[in-house]
Parts: C-alpha cells; sequence; structure tokens
C-alpha cells in the first residue's frame, strides 16, 4: 500500500493531461471489431485502459502499444471461452458484456475490488432478454448465446455505460434494433462519446424521439484514430489554480469542442470567480474571486469530488445534488468524499444525493484521510491538501493508476510537495 504525504504548496506552470479514459476505453472496441489494423494515437496506460485491452485480447484482437501509439489488429474473433478480468473497471465490464454477446462468444467475466458488488442486474436482464443466458446478476458472470436485434427498453438514470455497451454491439446484430429510455438520460455526454467514435469507426446510429435506430450488419472499419484530452483529469489541476490568485496553470491537449461532458469544469470555473480563458490552444486557469456554487451534477458526476473541494474551500457554501449515482462508484463517493472534508474541518452534510456546504474554514492541524482505494478521491485530497495549511496524509495513494497513474509526478513538477511512500 502507499500513501501521499502532502504539505501546503502552490501549483503554477502547464501540464498535459492524460487522453480520454473514456475515448479510449471506446477507441480500442472499436478498433476490435473492426477487420484489419487500427492505429490510436496519443495512448497511454491506466489500469482501466489495460483491462479493456485485456478484454480485446481474449475476444480475439492483436494489440500492440509503444508508449505512444496502440496497434490494435481487430476482425478475428476467438472460438474458445474468453475469461476477462475487468479488473476494477466497470466501464470494461458493462460494454465488453453485450460486445461479446453480439459476437456469440461464451465468455466468464470478473472483477476485482468494489467491481463485484457494483450492480449490473439492468444489463444482465437486457441481454437476457435478447437471447443470451447468464449465470447471474453480479460477478462472476459467465455468459451464453448470441445477442439478437431486437426492441430494447432501459432507464436513462442507470448508468449512461449501459446504453454505450448495446449501442457498441447492436451494429453487429443480424437485423436492425431500437433501444428506448425509459426515464431522461443522465451523463449525455458519455454516450454522446459512444456516438462519436463509433461514427470515427464507420458506424452510426440514429437519434430518435426517445432513444436510436441502431441498423444491423453493419461493419466496423479500421482508421487512424487520436484521442483527445481527459477533461475530467484537468478539472483537478484547472480547480487547484482557482482556488489562489497567485497559481496559474495551462492545460493543453485539451479539445474545446469535445462531446465529453466534463468540459463543462471551463465554464463552472467561470461562474465560480476565477480567471479562466483559451489561449493558444491551452486552458489557463487563474485565482481570482470566490462566488458560491449550487452545482446539478446529474450529468457530470466525475467532477463531483473536485467540485466538492472547491466549493468547501471557497468558504461561500453551496450544494451538490442529482448525484445519486455516485454511491455505486470505486467508492460511495458522497460518503468518501464527506469523510475526507469533515476530517479536514469543514461542515458539510450529506444528503440522499448530494452534498450541503456550510460557509465555515477548514481546521489547522496535521491531518489524516482515508482515500478509500478511489482515484477521483485521492486526487482530490490531493488538491485540498495543497491549501489545508498543515500536513495531510492521504492513503490508497496508489488508486491513481486506475486512471492516471503520473497524477503526482505532474503535481511535483507544477509545484506540488507530494511524497508518495510504501506502507506495510
Amino acid at each position: 500500500m502507499k500513501e501521499a504525504i502532502i504539505y501546503p504548496s502552490l501549483l503554477s506552470g502547464e501540464v498535459i493531461v492524460p487522453p480520454s479514459k473514456s475515448v479510449l476505453h471506446r477507441a480500442i472496441i472499436c478498433a476490435m471489431l473492426a477487420k484489419g489494423k487500427s492505429f490510436i494515437k496519443n495512448a497511454a496506460f491506466s489500469k482501466d485502459i489495460t483491462a479493456t485491452i485485456n478484454a480485446a485480447k481474449a475476444l480475439g484482437a492483436d494489440i500492440d502499444f509503444d508508449g505512444e501509439t496502440i496497434t490494435v489488429n481487430g476482425g478475428t474473433f476467438t472460438d474458445k471461452k474468453a475469461e476477462i478480468n475487468c479488473f476494477e473497471s466497470g466501464s470494461t465490464l458493462r460494454f465488453m458484456v453485450p460486445v461479446a454477446a453480439a459476437l456469440g462468444i461464451n465468455a466468464v467475466f470478473t472483477g476485482e475490488g468494489r467491481l463485484p458488488q457494483r450492480p449490473i442486474k439492468e444489463l444482465t436482464d437486457i441481454i437476457s432478454s435478447g437471447g443470451v443466458k447468464c449465470s447471474s446478476d453480479a460477478l462472476p458472470l459467465e455468459i451464453n448465446g448470441k445477442l439478437r436485434a431486437g426492441e430494447y427498453k432501459i432507464r436513462g438514470d442507470i448508468s449512461s455505460q449501459y446504453i454505450t455497451g448495446l449501442l457498441l454491439s447492436l451494429p453487429l446484430c443480424d437485423g436492425d434494433s431500437k433501444v428506448e429510455l425509459l426515464t431522461p438520460l443522465q451523463s449525455k455526454g458519455y454516450v454522446d462519446i459512444t456516438v462519436g467514435v463509433m461514427e470515427d469507426f464507420g458506424v452510426k446510429v440514429t437519434p430518435t424521439e426517445k432513444g436510436w435506430l441502431i441498423k444491423g450488419n453493419q461493419l466496423y472499419t479500421p482508421r487512424e484514430f487520436t484521442a483527445e484530452g481527459d477533461w475530467s483529469q484537468a478539472a483537478f489541476f484547472l480547480a487547484a489554480a482557482a482556488l489562489s490568485d497567485k497559481s496559474e496553470i495551462a492545460v493543453g491537449g485539451l479539445n474545446p469542442l469535445s462531446k465529453q461532458g466534463d468540459r463543462e469544469i471551463f465554464d463552472i470555473l467561470d461562474r465560480f470567480g476565477a480567471d479562466i480563458k483559451w489561449s493558444g490552444g491551452k486552458v489557463i486557469c487563474k485565482g481570482k474571486d470566490f462566488n458560491s456554487l449550487r452545482i446539478d451534477a446529474s450529468q457530470i458526476p466525475d467532477l463531483v469530488p473536485i467540485l466538492g473541494v472547491l466549493t468547501a474551500f471557497s468558504g461561500k457554501g453551496g450544494e451538490i445534488f442529482g448525484a445519486e449515482r455516485l454511491r455505486i462508484k470505486e467508492s460511495d463517493r458522497l460518503y468518501t468524499l464527506c469523510d475526507g472534508l469533515l476530517k479536514l474541518g469543514f461542515r458539510v452534510r450529506e444528503t440522499e444525493g448530494g452534498i450541503i456546504f456550510s460557509p465555515d474554514g477548514h481546521g489547522t492541524g496535521e491531518c489524516r484521510v482515508k482515500g478509500f482505494n478511489d482515484h477521483r478521491i485521492v486526487m482530490a485530497m490531493s488538491v485540498a491538501a495543497l491549501y489545508y495549511g498543515n500536513k495531510v496524509i492521504i492513503d490508497d495513494a496508489r488508486s491513481i493508476e486506475k486512471s492516471y497513474p503520473r497524477f503526482f509526478e505532474d503535481y511535483n513538477r507544477l509545484g506540488g510537495k507530494a511524497d508518495v511512500v510504501n506502507i506495510r
């Protein structure tokens, strides 16, 4: 186990954040389904991306990575039982289950950490209705049979990942399909990413009033693809800069027209009172004023940990709501975020789907907070430690490998004072 020992400091300078994990997951799967070689540029490994690469290999793809480009030779699939360890990646699990089913591959899915406890019954119910036999409603899960084309009805407020899995897989089926939403779609940006990456690989879905129409027997086409930077990861550094007029950070590699929902961090920081702008192809942020924030997080759940830190340190109070689904992430993020902020001395209160912040200052003594084996909690608490005013120790620091393995490297290069040490 590793812990991060962090001392107060200011971050300034320029950073290029990793490629979007959401985009990479989808690009690897589309390349796996395309017959021939695809080249995915501006790639980077994390534990979640490794899970998707390993899953694609288990289904039959040949994949190489040279440190910058992932080469995928796809379109050939295994005729044996595929054994797929999704590690802690919910995306890998929820995307690959319907894809393997559409290919008619007998597969066993396992996972680690909290993933086996995260719900997938909605997904297994859907693919079962399409002719696939599922051994259970949780991990380990074995599937047999081939997914049929048809009409699939799904709630939009459960997980956009279920919808992405269906959209990726149904074009492979014999016949046309429909996906109909029974409730309004949350995390819409992630589905927009899916549709965009699919189109890049030659497969189209047509939006309808309540969902999508998917033509069957479509062919994914191999191509050269460049992954854009990750707005979710950029948010940690932009928020760090927004909390001080002595800190200025430029973040490169981002797409101003991105379909990533978390690009909303730009507008949120503007409302917060930060001096934030585009200049020279980079987003530059500097602290200026602090305004109270009231944030509907239904479309941007991954931003909640860092938005919680931002709101707490503003001293103006505020509220985050619409974040019920955060209770079934790598940790119960509403609880774990509040736990960290309370230990830092803030007055915060959980609600069923959010957090209410009182306009109070933080504590002053040396503090130890838990990372809960959750990469976003660890990174958010690391930003909080910059401004706490005393030493902060965060456990489970290694969990950043799930999405941003070089986070502390970039953090220290910008002026942070984080020592990541082995314990036990």
